[in-house]
């Protein structure tokens, strides 16, 4: 369960965010912290299963590094100020359409879709859309998708191809780079509280009409 001491870990970890703080405070971010999200991961895991059986994984595998990646960013803090999870067909980096959970000091991020895509995955998912531009628009237009997400995230192509032009009449959605919602809530809503794991699968079961939308681009 999720306590004031996750809180307090990453509001200290914000102001002291170097390896030398991290390393004098790991063993209360390895019980405070990351114990109690892998353990709220045990609980998602069957349940997200039920919606999508070809995830296989266990929360380990679903859980991303807190080490940031430093190679290409100009932010050089060593570490997220949040723990996140990814579960998707293939793994938490597979390039299917997937889940994701993140919880800060302050919010629970969860959501899901597809965040980065490369050229030929990109051309893919517009073909896709071409075939089935309405039920794209159904999905993120039905009360469900809106009133958890509010609405389809992603970055806009400044340029389509012509071959698409047509439906972007049909939808504008077919523009998107990225295709992905989420949801936001304080996280302070949720401490010692077991209203939290039905607000995370409330949100994977209004994400996943998307992904199975967006799977088929792959098949």
């Amino acid at each position: 369960m999720i306590t004031e001491s996750y809180i307090a870990f990453f509001k200290a970890l914000k102001q002291h965010n170097n390896k030398e703080w991290f390393h004098a405070n790991k063993k209360t971010y390895e019980k405070e912290v990351k114990q109690p999200f892998l353990a709220l991961l045990e609980t998602l895991i069957p349940m997200l299963q039920q919606l999508e059986p070809t995830i296989a994984a266990t929360p380990k595998e679903a859980l991303f590094r807190i080490n940031r990646d430093l190679r290409f960013s100009a932010d050089k803090t060593p570490y997220h100020t949040l723990l996140k999870a990814g579960f998707a067909p293939g793994g938490k980096k597979s390039a299917l359409p997937g889940y994701y959970l993140g919880i800060s000091a302050e919010k629970v991020h969860v959501g899901g879709g597809l965040f980065q895509l490369k050229g030929p995955a990109l051309k893919q998912v517009r073909t896709q859309i071409t075939h089935e531009p309405d039920a794209l628009n159904n999905i993120v237009d039905a009360p469900l998708f809106v009133n958890t997400f509010g609405k389809l995230k992603g970055e806009l192509s400044k340029r389509l191809d012509q071959h698409f032009q047509p439906t972007l009449k049909i939808t504008p959605y077919i523009a998107h780079k990225q295709f992905y919602a989420m949801q936001e809530v304080p996280l302070k809503d949720y401490i010692h509280s077991d209203r939290l794991v039905p607000l995370i699968t409330d949100a994977f079961k209004a994400i996943h009409p998307l992904n199975q939308y967006l799977k088929k681009a792959f098949e």
